[in-house]
């Protein structure tokens, strides 16, 4: 790198330092998200101050965070945060890095519950990015998530705290659920694991390298066995009329609506993301 410590000077390094591995508007993301994790300076100001001279101290983490990149380490988990829904979350090794389309789901939600009094469940809830994005744009809500990991609601909790909102914990596997669970549910969110084994291949190498397996992938002869298992604790949890919403695989659209009409949801709706893909499912309980 660099020895003349400019910021326009260090930025034309990191260009060139990973200008062979990674996309160009990849690596302009990185410059922002670096600058304004150790300077706190937005896009705008970044460009107006490109003369300005960074700290030797700066510069070394800088060093530190292109190093790391160039192993493919994700960017998120490099500098520990990430924003999410107008949030800034921690990001912690071993649970998912909450993702843009996601955003998309949360926006689902809060539009048809906006300023309802209701009970929430996320099921899954990794870093907590979907139960508390929820908590803190529906404050008449009560938001509950649960997770198998004890580690994801450590760090839920962690970005409840860092949010002010007010979360309630749950711990347990949906594939296993108590049968002493007795509490009733408006709404339950999930966004399961759902990359089958065979789409491996398509992944990029800093998701395979460096995010939980157990989070992402499912059997290729069983691609549903996460949905099929929270639908049956919505037919025990869910009131009369409740919600169910989900993430889903853009390959398996179809396949998750007549999976819902087949267990007793209806007003059963797929909606396509951003990028034209069949990513978010909801369905009503019948009764």
């Amino acid at each position: 790198m660099a020895t003349n410590h400019s910021i326009k000077k260090v930025i034309s390094e990191i260009k060139s330092e990973l200008s062979e591995l990674y996309p160009v508007n990849e690596i302009d993301s990185f410059i922002f998200l670096i600058f304004d994790h150790l300077l706190g300076i937005s896009r705008t100001q970044l460009l107006l101050s490109k003369e300005n001279e960074i700290n030797e101290g700066t510069f070394l983490k800088i060093n530190n965070i292109i190093s790391e990149l160039k192993s493919y380490r994700p960017i998120q988990y490099i500098l520990g945060e990430t924003e999410f829904y107008d949030l800034k979350f921690k990001v912690f090794d071993n649970i998912l890095i909450p993702r843009p389309e996601t955003e998309e789901l949360v926006d689902w939600i809060i539009k048809d519950h906006s300023n309802t009094s209701i009970k929430i469940l996320d099921i899954g809830t990794g870093s907590g990015c979907i139960a508390v994005s929820l908590a803190k744009n529906m404050p008449n809500a009560v938001v509950y998530a649960s997770d198998i990991s004890e580690l994801a609601l450590k760090a839920a909790e962690t970005n409840s705290k860092i949010n002010n909102t007010s979360l309630h914990l749950l711990q347990f596997d949906i594939l296993n659920p108590p049968s002493d669970q007795d509490k009733k549910f408006d709404i339950i969110v999930s966004n399961p694991p759902y990359v089958t084994e065979k789409e491996k291949s398509l992944m990029q190498q800093n998701v395979l390298d460096y995010e939980p397996e157990l989070a992402l992938f499912v059997p290729d002869n069983d691609p549903l066995l996460f949905y099929r298992s929270i639908l049956d604790f919505g037919l025990q949890h869910l009131k009369p009329k409740g919600n169910i919403y989900f993430e889903i695989n853009e390959a398996f659209g179809q396949e998750m609506i007549s999976l819902m009409q087949k267990k007793g949801f209806s007003d059963n709706i797929l909606l396509r993301d951003i990028n034209g893909k069949d990513r978010m499912v909801r369905g009503i309980k019948n009764s």
